[in-house]
């Protein structure tokens, strides 16, 4: 089965359908907004280290997944997603307010609170469509929300960066109040009359045995463990990989920075391609050696970085686009089919959380590694290691080959 038909099954599923439509609309004014915002800041201040912080301001909630995720276990989640995203369409009107360096400080704020309300949204969001949308589609969405956020990433910054040079900041963060402001819309179309989880269904506890619920669940599953793992791993050689970009670009390809723009869009290309192969490839293979077989090409990819001739670069960033997704599609989707639904949110988040920090602190380690070791020699390392990480996921994929009968479950399981 093919991509185009992995479409045709997201879509025809209503409540699938939608989401990824909810995904889609606000994810391009998110995608619009996360570089702008830089741009921004550094017009205002002239502060390429303020401007480098509009990133990290977005991304650092993400750090506080568990507790976040906490609160799609504890609403109604069609209803998190409506009110969410209306209350994210309110937070950011305000930026139209920003015009100096003085005021820089409530563009910061809002990004904070823009990237904990994503936390926040994604978790819900992931909760729902696990808890109504047939198992056996769980990979398609999963791909296909790949495919649309990295398609987003190539379209919405050239929208963004067009408005914000003709009419200013301002504009781009109503355009993704805007988007937001639909997103509730769609969300409230969603044909889910009660989500699975409510506060009546969380967990009892204390408040802080309810947050570590998701990690206990991720520990105990011999599914989800290896998988989230290899995740985190794959995302810190992602991250090291992202700070020699420039260094590679400058003393491998003796190319200027703005070559590494079309790097990234090929890059992008290929995340879009494996997004709609990730359903049938995983209908076909056991989640492991999918996510191992990913790592692998992401690790060929970078290790290619040590070389110069331009069609080496171009295929090696496609390939490490290709690769990376894979082992985070195939985690999200074990975490959706694999977990409790009065614990899925913040499983969810947590999950994320645990696959994604790896990746800033990598940022952060290869930028300080970049100026004293050779590039080479860091994305070869980086390549070596991917592979040794993609045997060793590889290595227990027959031992745990789920069955038929644990790869579908049906819907009324769910209700």
């Amino acid at each position: 089965m093919g991509g185009g038909s992995a479409v045709v099954r997201v879509l025809r599923d209503r409540t699938a359908g939608r989401c990824l439509a909810g995904v889609v609309v606000s994810g391009f004014g998110t995608s619009a907004l996360w570089l702008t915002a830089g741009i921004w800041v550094k017009s205002l201040t002239g502060s390429d280290s303020l401007a480098a912080l509009t990133v990290f301001a977005m991304w650092a909630p993400v750090l506080t997944g568990p507790a976040l995720g906490a609160l799609a276990d504890r609403m109604d989640r069609k209803v998190l997603l409506v009110r969410g995203n209306l209350v994210t369409a309110c937070l950011l009107v305000p930026l139209v307010l920003v015009d100096s360096g003085r005021t820089v400080w409530l563009l910061f704020a809002v990004l904070v609170l823009h990237g904990a309300s994503g936390v926040v949204l994604d978790a819900a969001e992931s909760a729902l469509v696990a808890g109504t949308v047939p198992a056996s589609l769980l990979a398609d969405f999963n791909g296909l929300r790949m495919t649309a956020n990295e398609g987003m990433k190539l379209v919405a910054p050239l929208a963004g960066a067009g408005l914000y040079v003709r009419f200013g900041g301002p504009a781009v963060a109503l355009l993704a109040a805007g988007t937001c402001a639909l997103a509730a819309l769609v969300f409230a179309r969603l044909p889910v009359r009660r989500t699975p989880a409510t506060a009546d269904s969380a967990p009892a506890g204390t408040w802080r045995d309810e947050l570590a619920a998701g990690l206990r669940r991720i520990r105990a599953s011999a599914v989800l463990r290896p998988l989230v793992t290899a995740g985190a791993a794959t995302m810190f050689l992602a991250g090291v990989n992202g700070a020699v970009t420039f260094a590679y670009v400058d003393e491998v390809l003796g190319r200027a920075p703005a070559y590494a723009g079309v790097l990234y869009a090929v890059q992008g290309a290929g995340s879009v391609a494996v997004g709609l192969l990730a359903g049938p490839l995983l209908r076909r293979l056991p989640e492991r050696v999918f996510a191992a077989g990913g790592i692998a090409v992401f690790a060929l990819g970078v290790g290619a970085r040590t070389v110069s001739p331009d069609a080496v670069a171009l295929a090696a960033s496609a390939a490490i686009g290709f690769g990376l997704p894979c082992v985070l599609i195939a985690a999200m989707t074990a975490v959706q089919r694999e977990t409790p639904e009065a614990v899925l949110g913040r499983t969810a988040a947590t999950a994320g959380s645990l696959m994604t920090a790896p990746n800033a602190v990598a940022l952060a380690l290869g930028a300080g590694l970049v100026a004293v070791v050779d590039v080479r020699v860091l994305t070869a390392a980086a390549g070596v290691a991917g592979v040794l990480a993609a045997m060793v996921l590889a290595a227990g994929a027959r031992r745990h080959r789920l069955t038929p009968g644990m790869r579908v479950r049906d819907r009324s399981r769910r209700a």
